[in-house]
């Protein structure tokens, strides 16, 4: 059995819900948890849903010691594109501290984010390239989302990179995205009616 479970990655979130008494707070942190669960499912389109997401969503990566910007949908539905086909769209997070306000979710986290070794060894990363690994570091995370409750973008950085791990993974530990869309699915609710 895996020492990790998906079904737990968004815990904190729906913790936060449940004591979240601002209408327009809850209804933010629902679609947090949506889109989160989404994306680890492999179900990544339904996050560009006009409900969920602006036409044009903007992300900021400062991680792994690359800084990047995704500037427009297609851009950032080609990395959902990678990370469901390589399956490192799997996370699991430890110890996650949310704050909601009226238009952003900020998180902190130590985030696991499943990677193949044959992606790693590309960026010089001296590893088993047949094996897949977590790859586990401290996260900040910010995404603002518009008057509508509509996701803008993500900014996205790794506050430490002394703190980051490999952590290899047996290959019962390994999940596909397929498998990960099975267990995610009864958590993965519509969004409720806007209150706003």
């Amino acid at each position: 059995m895996s020492r990790f479970d998906i079904t737990m990655t968004n815990i904190a979130v729906r913790r936060l819900i449940e004591t979240t008494e601002n209408p327009r707070h809850r209804y933010l942190l629902h679609a947090y948890d949506r889109h989160r669960s989404l994306e680890m499912a492999g179900r990544w389109k339904e996050i560009f849903d006009p409900e969920m997401t602006v036409e044009h969503p903007v992300y900021h990566f400062n991680v792994f010691g690359i800084n990047t910007v995704l500037d427009g949908a297609e851009a950032v539905q080609a990395l959902y594109s990678e990370w469901a086909r390589t399956d490192q769209g799997i996370f699991y997070t430890d110890d996650e501290k949310l704050a909601v306000g009226d238009n952003m979710i900020c998180s902190t986290a130590t985030i696991y984010q499943q990677t193949p070794g044959t992606i790693l060894a590309q960026s010089g990363v001296d590893i088993d390239p047949q094996a897949t690994y977590l790859v586990k570091n401290v996260e900040h995370m910010i995404w603002p989302y518009d008057d509508q409750g509509r996701l803008i973008g993500e900014d996205v950085w790794e506050i430490d990179e002394s703190k980051r791990e490999l952590v290899k993974l047996d290959p019962s530990e390994v999940l596909t995205g397929e498998r990960s869309g099975q267990l995610l699915a009864p958590l993965i609710k519509p969004l409720p009616p806007r209150p706003f």
